[in-house]
Formats: structure tokens, sequence, C-alpha cells
């Protein structure tokens, strides 16, 4: 490691899920700067602030969509000896981190392989060129163009933005009515979550028929090494919304290993060269199909569910190396974790949940949170965005977790008083709030019963849509 003993962490999520990063720093003998273009988003009240305060070294201002601001902003660090690394585990800064740690001679990822994981129409192209397997794919710019695509790769099809993350935004489309309907959604505005500029149009991909599996690496000096593959867990369409994971996955090792391949494959195609990413992967009939890449670790619990069944903190092992220390890949233990998250079968308020007191009876229950608070108008659910909660459950196999985690799951609903519509008007999706994560706490490994309490020790999404989370920060 440099001399220094400050890392700079670019925008973080909300909740405990941002505070995971800064935590690790300041576990690991690193004094974290948090460097944002607005506190507010994370101090949301004096008691979020305070803890925020003593959590972090220092608050550092800058614009954080423009590297060189940010580079500007932490140059006199580097200057002094101070600064060691620079870190995002949000998608949205994950180039702007790239470009930064080349300008500032830090460890990073290659920033010509952040921006090409952050866009997915690059990703589909630069893949493609190599011939990783994909689905077909169309770049739309006009309302005739979403139409034209959508006969080209058929329907139904999926519609996603280029460079949201956490399944904003991303549907299945029946009909070349609901793809001219989406892309006109789509492209209604011309900034992102973050507030970022968006490139124009629209993705139009073929819809593979399959189950989603990720596969989480690590890569450093030595080449890219495999943590494990992920089983996840979709709602219902149109939408593709995140509602579980279980590690490792329960394949057998010849479709286990071909989605492996795959990931590897793409990620050496976009010349992905330092720290963790994490590649989603559906597995079909004829075989496994690229995704997305995402060059970071693995959002919501995945990094929770990694360190449950292994005892790999890799979380901390991404803060290490961007720190410029060797990370320790190794597993401590062999076992197995699964997490589910709760969200609104309808649009409506939230009462309340139901079914904690039954959850608390199972076996292997290491945390339930729920983050949402009563009196909150909530949606069923269109992206990782309006997750309500989760839990996290350990086992000695990955059956036996996922089994435990389903049940859980059910025994855990949300109480919500149905939204009432006017006669003759239909509510739009654009005008449903969403569900706003509570106040920031201290860590706990515990269930939680409070329905307007966050707790800190597990890597989750917030329901703010206002005010997304990635990836990261959410399930994805």
């Amino acid at each position: 490691m440099s001399a220094g003993n400050i890392i700079a962490v670019v925008e973080t999520g909300r909740g405990e899920y941002g505070l995971q990063p800064l935590l690790r720093a300041r576990d690991l003998g690193l004094r974290p700067v948090l460097v944002t273009d607005d506190l507010s988003r994370y101090a949301v009240d004096d008691a979020s602030r305070a803890l925020i305060d003593a959590t972090v070294h220092a608050v550092l201002p800058a614009d954080t969509r423009d590297s060189g601001a940010v580079a500007e902003a932490l140059r006199p660090l580097r200057d002094s000896g101070e600064l060691c690394g620079v870190l995002a585990v949000i998608d949205y800064y994950v180039p702007v981190v790239a470009e930064v740690a080349r300008t500032l001679g830090l460890p990073g990822l290659a920033p010509e392989a952040a921006h090409a994981a952050r866009n997915k129409l690059r990703t589909r192209e630069i893949c493609a060129e190599v011939g990783v397997p994909a689905p077909k794919f169309v770049r739309a710019t006009s309302r005739e163009e979403a139409r034209q695509a959508a006969a080209t790769v058929g329907l139904p099809c999926v519609v996603k933005p280029l460079t949201e993350a956490a399944s904003i935004g991303v549907r299945l489309c029946r009909t070349a009515a609901e793809v001219v309907e989406h892309y006109a959604e789509l492209t209604a505005t011309d900034t992102d979550m973050r507030g970022m500029r968006k490139p124009g149009g629209v993705l139009v991909e073929e819809y593979l028929t399959g189950f989603e599996v990720s596969v989480e690496t690590f890569t450093t000096g030595q080449g890219p090494q495999v943590v494990g593959v992920t089983d996840k867990s979709l709602a219902p369409h149109p939408y593709f919304v995140e509602v579980g994971e279980t590690f490792p996955t329960q394949l057998p090792a010849t479709v286990r290993d071909g989605a492996v391949q795959v990931a590897l494959d793409a990620l050496k195609a976009i010349g992905h060269d330092f720290g963790a990413a994490h590649v989603e992967i559906k597995v079909t009939a004829d075989g496994p199909r690229l995704v997305e890449i995402n060059a970071r670790m693995g959002g919501a619990q995945i990094g929770r569910v990694v360190r449950e069944a292994t005892g790999l903190d890799l979380l901390a092992e991404v803060v290490k190396v961007h720190a410029g220390q060797r990370p320790d890949l190794a597993a401590t233990r062999s076992g197995a974790a699964a997490s589910r998250y709760l969200t609104a079968a309808d649009d409506g308020t939230l009462n309340g949940f139901r079914g904690q007191d039954l959850v608390g009876r199972l076996p292997g229950v290491v945390t339930v949170d729920l983050y949402a608070r009563p009196g909150t108008a909530v949606r069923r659910a269109r992206s990782n965005a309006d997750v309500l909660g989760h839990l996290v459950v350990r086992a000695d196999s990955p059956a036996e977790a996922a089994r435990w985690a389903d049940t859980a799951a059910l025994m855990l609903t949300a109480d919500v008083d149905l939204l009432t519509v006017d006669a003759g008007r239909l509510t739009a999706d654009a005008d449903l709030p969403t569900a706003n994560a509570g106040q920031l706490t201290t860590d706990a490994d515990l269930p939680t019963a409070n329905a307007g309490q966050l707790t800190t020790d597990a890597d989750l999404p917030t329901a703010d849509a206002g005010q997304l989370t990635a990836d990261a920060g959410l399930p994805c």
C-alpha cells in the first residue's frame, strides 16, 4: 500500500448499504472520505448525519458526474501523499472513478472497460465482435425505429435504457404498441436516476427464455478469479425485479462452468482488468447467454450471502485492492446462504409488515431488515428500487438455504391498503411514489421488527425511486 491511508468513496448508496464501504475502510485502518455533490442524499435527518460524521474522516464536495472535477478535488490529498485510493460501489460512478484513478495514478479499472460495461449497447457491440453469445439487439432512436427493431428481434422483446441500473426501466413488451409506449416513457427525460445525461434512444433485445444466474469474479495482476456463481430469482413479468439470490449455485458443474466461461469471455472482450465484477447470465435451452456486465461487485445482498456462505468479505477485499493492498480471496468455510426481498403485491399505502414473529422461529435466519415505513405509498415492484425489505438465511447447503429462505419469504408480507382509483381514471406508473428508506442506524445482525428502521450489516437496496442505490447497490 502507498504511504497514504485516505481512500475516497465517490458517492454511495443510501441507508445501510451506503455505509458499508466506509465502515470496511475504517475497519481496515483507512480514513474514508465521502465525495458527493449532495450530502442530503444520505444525511436525511439528524441521526443519519451523526452516523455519517462518526464514520467518515471527511466529506468532500465535488461534481461527481465529472471525473475532472473529482480529480481536482482529490488532487491536494494525492499531492500530499495522503490519498491511497478511490472507489465507487454504485454503477453510475464506476467510469468516473476509473478515470480519476488513471488521472491521479491510483489503482483502478481501465476507463475503457468501465465505460464499455456501463453502456449496455457498447457491451453488446464489443461482445458481438468476438462471438460472446448474447441476445439479438437493435438500438432505436425514434418510435418508428423501436417498432422496426421489435420486428427484427421478434416479439415479445425486452426494451431497456442504455445506462440505468437495478432493472430500472427494463420491461418485457409483448406487442408493437407496448414497445412504442415504453420507448416514449424511457426517452421522456434526458437524464438518468443520478442526474447524468443519458445516451439517446433505447435498446430493443431478443427475449431470452431461461433462468438467470450471476458470476462473481475478482481480477488482480494474476488474472480473473471466479468467486462463485449465484442463483437468482425474478418476480413475474413484465418487469425484471430480482427477488432473491442463493449462493453458491445449485446447478450441476456442466451448467455452472458454461455460465462461467461466457462471463470470463465477456470480461476479456471489454478489457476488464481490475477488481470485482458481477456478470449476469441467462441459461437457455441453447446454452448460456450474456445479459450484462457490471464492473463492480454484486449489489444488494450478494456480498452478504457470499460472506455468510464462505467467510469471504468481498467488499473488504474490494476496498483493499482499491487502496493498493493485496486482496485475500480465500474462503474460510464451506456453507451456503440465500436472500429474499420483500415487495408490495399491489399499489397502495403500507400499513406495516406481518410475520416477523414467524420468521424468527426458522433456523438459520441471520438478518431481517424492513426499511419502508408505515404510511409510505408503495407500488407493485417495477424495479429493484421498489424493494421494501430483505432477509438472509444461512445453511449447510444451497438447497437448504433456498428452501428456508423461500419459507421465510412466504411468512413475511407487506400489509398494504390498496390504492383506490377514481372511476374513469387509471393511475400511471409515474404517478405512484415509491417507498423511501428509513433512517440510518447502527450495525446489527439480528432480525429487526421496526419497519421504519434500517440496520447496517448488509448490502441492500433502498426503496426511494428518486435515489437509486446500486448495485450495485440494488439487487442486480
